[in-house]
């Protein structure tokens, strides 16, 4: 990735691993799935590691949701908390696609196909035209690709150190120091 002011980032489908830098808030050890990214709307995004303690069923308690009622719900970011909203994962060889703000009767459907994860996320990520590359530039975020495995890992508090150890011998480093260096 270029430095430059005005060279274009494209992100779409890409992980974004925060900087062991951002130690306060949501974003701490966060991994976003970012699923929209470009410079005149500005990026969308999932986080995929922070679960929380409830499920569909406890948000949706309908039958008409039932299929649905044991799926987790995880924090998806700082923006619109007080909404639920489903997505789906998929993969071909290259890539792990995710399709964003389903609605549950979708989430149904794609819940019975093989190969589809299935998640809720109550809130979403999001950055205004030009944000989430200013913050690239100051190296908040580290990206990579997503690719199949992301699927068969468990997305939870250890899923960041997993990716950024896989990325390379410095990223290992980052992921194994502890949170506050002067404290080791």
């Amino acid at each position: 990735m270029s430095n430059a002011p005005d060279s274009p980032i494209q992100l779409d489908g890409q992980l974004l691993l925060a900087d062991p830098s951002l130690r306060d808030g949501i974003f701490h050890k966060s991994v976003v799935f970012l699923s929209e990214h470009n410079l005149e709307d500005g990026a969308y995004g999932l986080i995929l590691n922070h679960p929380t303690e409830q499920t569909v069923g406890d948000l949706l308690p309908s039958n008409e949701f039932q299929e649905l009622n044991n799926i987790r719900v995880y924090l998806g970011g700082p923006i619109g908390q007080e909404h639920l909203t489903f997505a789906a994962f998929t993969s071909t060889q290259k890539q792990v696609r995710l399709k964003t703000r389903i609605p549950a009767s979708e989430a149904i459907k794609r819940s019975q196909q093989p190969g589809t994860l299935i998640r809720a996320f109550a809130g979403y990520s999001g950055w205004s035209s030009g944000q989430l590359e200013n913050e690239l530039r100051h190296n908040s975020w580290i990206s990579t690709n997503a690719n199949q495995e992301l699927l068969s890992l468990d997305h939870d508090k250890n899923l960041w150190g997993r990716l950024l150890r896989g990325i390379s011998p410095y990223h290992q480093i980052l992921a194994e120091a502890p949170d506050d260096i002067f404290s080791n």
